[in-house]
């Protein structure tokens, strides 16, 4: 038998009094006006702390429901980079209060992914919908039943639901301020033809933000296409660009898989990077610090957005998807400067 977990020790964790942890642990916190937030904090390091563990070694059981379960997060693809970045972050936040982790990717099939939507309601206590993963049908059918779920990196206006994400707007703004500092003046965006689609309101977003820049000249955008078979980008859809009447002196790339294919472009084509054009991207790859030159990118709030997710949808599944307050969270990315845009 492991060592008793006592209130004292929780409440000294937790820098409150032994009473409101026992009012907690014996289901009483409501009765006494004790804030929810507070109750999940108690609960989620007893649970850490073995206590529930200890008392099913003993065969009692506890007057508060425990409802750790399995969690499962639905991605788009498992080729993001975003992914794999967050995996590790959510694993040890959903472990760190007892609760399983398990991955699915979307299925490409529709139907058969809308006839799967039911059936991991048997399987797991909560979902959280990554990106395009939150579709339309998946929000309404999950939010219809009450069942607990929290979108990460996707919001939906038209509904009021838990969403987690990056605060875009601040990073873009951080992005144009930064660029203005250094003088640059002609802005390429660049994307690619498959997504132009779903990254209008980032090409907005920076337009909006290069207008409060008198200085600075009307964005352009390019839609890059991929020639033969390979991941080769056609030379001349950014080259012209790089001439007059525009004469580009900064691309801002908005997706980190694109870095890589234009960098090795430049390269061929022996444009240097910054001194003939500098580069920014919204999204950080991996060995962005290695590549030649060092990328400047806007960099996710990785542990943050894992530490919310974890609480926002633990808090659901603990209240049936039935919690009172739905909760929009932006966070701020950080802005990682290397010399692809002029700074060591």
């Amino acid at each position: 038998m492991g060592k008793k977990v006592k209130n004292k020790d929780i409440a000294e964790r937790l820098g409150v009094s032994s009473t409101l942890v026992s009012l907690v642990l014996n289901n009483k916190a409501d009765q006494h006006g004790i804030r929810k937030d507070t109750q999940e904090k108690v609960l989620a390091l007893a649970r850490q702390m073995g206590y529930f563990e200890l008392l099913k070694e003993r065969n009692e059981i506890s007057p508060v429901e425990e409802k750790p379960g399995v969690i499962g997060m639905i991605v788009p693809t498992l080729h993001d980079p975003f992914i794999y970045e967050i995996t590790p972050f959510l694993q040890k936040a959903f472990a760190s209060i007892g609760v399983g982790f398990s991955i699915i990717s979307k299925d490409p099939d529709d139907g058969r992914y809308n006839r799967l939507v039911s059936a991991f309601k048997k399987f797991y206590s909560g979902l959280i919908l990554v990106g395009e993963a939150a579709d339309d049908y998946t929000v309404r059918s999950l939010r219809s039943s009450g069942y607990p779920f929290v979108l990460l990196e996707k919001s939906v206006r038209v509904l009021r639901l838990n969403t987690v994400c990056t605060d875009m707007s601040d990073g873009i703004r951080r992005v144009i301020d930064h660029a203005g500092k250094l003088g640059y003046t002609n802005i390429l965006i660049a994307t690619n033809k498959e997504s132009v689609s779903r990254d209008k309101y980032l090409i907005e977003l920076i337009k909006a933000a290069v207008d409060e820049k008198p200085s600075m000249n009307k964005p352009l955008t390019v839609e890059l296409e991929y020639i033969g078979s390979g991941n080769e980008i056609d030379p001349i859809q950014i080259e012209k660009y790089m001439r007059p009447p525009f004469r580009a002196d900064i691309m801002i790339i908005l997706h980190s898989e694109l870095v890589y294919q234009v960098m090795t472009l430049l390269r061929k084509k022996k444009i240097r990077v910054p001194q003939d054009i500098a580069i920014i991207s919204l999204e950080e790859g991996i060995g962005f610090d290695l590549l030649y030159s060092p990328v400047t990118c806007l960099r996710k709030p990785l542990t943050g957005m894992a530490l919310k997710v974890a609480n926002m949808i633990w808090t659901e599944v603990k209240n049936s998807g039935k919690s009172k307050y739905k909760r929009q969270v932006n966070i701020m990315p950080e802005l990682v400067v290397r010399n692809s845009c002029g700074n060591m």
